[in-house]
């Protein structure tokens, strides 16, 4: 999973999971409130693994304003939207320092994510999202992504 949108072209057995990922939420990049992470131009390096085999890493950039990083709860949360599943958020565990997460969806894709977010200091951030799917109780993919933050200065 990306934290950040990308051009790159993704291989054939991640495009499916990249496809369900986003049609199941859509992670907004965004650091921590008050001692969080501070506002600027962040880049965010994910580096995937798909059923134990390690893809290719990508990288993003993204401008932060002070506005983006008012929630954390809200810029690193998932935002379900789903299509033939219902999807529930089960775990959930915010502080300045640290943000874990876990949605179940059920339906025509069965998957669980799990999100855990750490602020190291105001301009690095640590991250990793595992997403296990099935269908017909049958799996069909298991994706860790792990993802570094960092800050690279100010927006242009």
């Amino acid at each position: 999973m990306r934290l950040f949108p990308s051009n790159r072209p993704v291989s054939a057995p991640s495009a499916a999971v990249s496809a369900a990922l986003q049609a199941i939420f859509l992670l907004a990049a965004g650091p921590a409130y008050a001692d969080g992470l501070a506002p600027g131009l962040w880049q965010a390096t994910s580096r995937p693994e798909i059923n134990g085999v390690a893809g290719p890493p990508s990288q993003s950039t993204r401008c932060l304003t002070p506005a983006d990083i008012g929630d954390l709860d809200k810029t690193f949360s998932p935002i379900s939207r789903t299509t033939n599943s219902t999807c529930e958020r089960v775990e959930h565990e915010s502080t300045p320092q640290q943000l874990t997460w876990r949605l179940q969806c059920t339906g025509q894709r069965d998957m669980d994510v799990a999100g855990e977010f750490l602020f190291d200091d105001p301009e690095h951030y640590r991250a990793v999202i595992t997403v296990h799917s099935a269908m017909l109780g049958r799996p069909l993919q298991d994706v860790r992504t792990s993802i570094e933050g960092r800050r690279l200065g100010e927006c242009q």
